[in-house]
């Protein structure tokens, strides 16, 4: 039986962080894998949206380019194309990650893994074979899987998940994408502008819920712009096939309804990958099928660990890989900055984007706090106006005594590229003073952050 110091289960961004940084820290690491290197992120979710975002960006550029003094003509659109440059896209990726574990000595094996016991794993290997290893530290990053509704099932086809959606090289004439999550809003965008009628449904009161409200409101009013409809406080009753496509039965503000779609994009959330991975053989508890972790990331045995989707949300590919990291600092005894969540920051790259981290004005008032807020448009900024990207706005949550920065929230051009700075200054509980004495170049969309800053001091210079 082979032996390690370290065995990670699941090589999404995670699982793969924390291999190599295990091996880098002189670990005997081993990192097991039941399909594709990269894990869901890689292959399926967030590198091969942003590869057909980037398409359907570009899509948009050329249709508004007379605008700009460009006058084109003959474009459409090869959607077996762009399909094929996003999965191109995230084999390189995938093959780039592959070469990081043998670079660091991270020994690979395929197959599906399952506890057995605290210190055992059995994998099935591709071959029928089976190969059983221990491991004095064992780290669980099996990730999560599309959820679906118990009378809407996915069946790959009438109904599909953002799975099938990243492989559709036919768009459907009509698309019902029920959940306004991030997932749900970055496909609704990308089917409306490669010319698919578009209708959003969400069973909350706001297109992403989990955002500030004002910019849930703009995100709104930017998509009717677009012309992508979006129903909110909108539940999906039934749902019945037939002949000329999928008929959903609504109950709404207005009560029923009925929508007729070609197909509908379930993305109602995700659920954990934690069955049928030998837990209760260690006897690892979860909750709500996510496993239950303390602030080391460690499960209630000693030495197993859980990150990622499969540990709890928010499911991001970087709060996946912070943990991995944080698991590796405590395994070796390091001193261990717990995870906290409020330093996550969020993104979601429909156009406008949309990027949060910290606190929400609904957050501060449910807890009674004394707070201001700060909000400059993106049209007072030289550099949106140059480029044409004047919708959207930056928000920031301040502490009315300190003047620190509570949360920061944009819609905007390059929103999840500014929410950088924003994390920083909230991670390290920095104020307004701070932001609005440092100089940015002129002329940057990064702007937005000094003028929002001075802004909260009541010095906007361009407001």
């Amino acid at each position: 039986m082979n032996k390690f110091d370290l065995a990670v289960i699941g090589s999404g961004p995670g699982g793969y962080v924390a291999a190599i940084r295990g091996a880098q820290r002189g670990l005997n690491t081993v990192i097991i894998e039941k399909e594709h290197i990269g894990g869901i992120c890689l292959n399926w979710g967030c590198i091969p949206t942003k590869a057909i975002i980037r398409s359907v960006n570009a899509l948009r550029d050329i249709s508004s380019a007379e605008e700009l003094g460009i006058e084109v003509d003959g474009f459409r659109v090869n959607m077996p194309r762009i399909v094929a440059r996003s999965r191109a896209v995230a084999d390189r990726l995938t093959k780039g990650v592959a070469f990081l574990l043998k670079k660091h000595g991270v020994t690979v094996i395929e197959g599906y893994a399952r506890l057995d016991g605290n210190s055992q794993i059995i994998i099935e290997k591709y071959d029928q074979s089976r190969e059983m290893i221990k491991a004095t530290h064992i780290i669980i990053a099996t990730g999560a899987r599309s959820k679906a509704l118990p009378h809407i099932p996915i069946d790959g086809k009438d109904v599909i998940s953002s799975r099938e959606a990243l492989e559709m090289d036919k768009l459907p004439g009509s698309m019902a994408v029920m959940g306004a999550g991030a997932i749900g809003i970055e496909f609704a965008y990308i089917y409306k502008h490669l010319g698919v009628n578009v209708t959003v449904i969400e069973a909350l009161d706001s297109l992403l819920p989990n955002e500030d409200a004002e910019i849930s409101k703009e995100l709104h009013k930017q998509f009717k712009k677009q012309k992508i409809k979006a129903l909110i406080s909108t539940k999906v009753m039934k749902m019945e096939k037939g002949n000329e496509g999928i008929t959903l039965s609504l109950e709404g503000p207005k009560g029923e309804s009925e929508l007729k779609v070609d197909m509908l994009l379930s993305a109602v959330g995700v659920m954990p990958n934690s069955e049928d991975i030998g837990l209760e053989t260690a006897g690892v508890k979860t909750e709500r099928g996510f496993i239950e972790i303390n602030e080391n990331q460690e499960t209630n045995i000693k030495g197993i660990y859980a990150i990622g989707d499969v540990a709890g949300t928010p499911c991001l590919a970087h709060k996946a890989s912070k943990e991995g990291l944080i698991v590796i600092d405590h395994i070796q005894g390091k001193d261990v900055k717990p995870l906290n969540k409020n330093h996550i920051p969020g993104c979601t790259y429909c156009e406008p984007q949309v990027a949060s981290v910290g606190l929400r004005e609904q957050d501060v008032l449910e807890a009674d706090m004394d707070y201001e807020v700060s909000k400059v448009h993106y049209r007072a900024i030289g550099k949106a106006v140059a480029s044409g990207h004047i919708d959207g706005f930056m928000k920031l949550i301040v502490d009315s005594k300190t003047k620190n920065i509570l949360g920061a929230h944009c819609i905007g051009a390059e929103a999840t590229e500014l929410i950088a700075e924003l994390t920083l200054a909230v991670t390290q509980g920095m104020s307004v003073y701070e932001l609005a004495e440092t100089i940015h170049a002129h002329p940057t969309l990064s702007e937005l952050i000094m003028e929002t800053a001075e802004n909260a001091l009541g010095e906007a210079i361009h407001v």
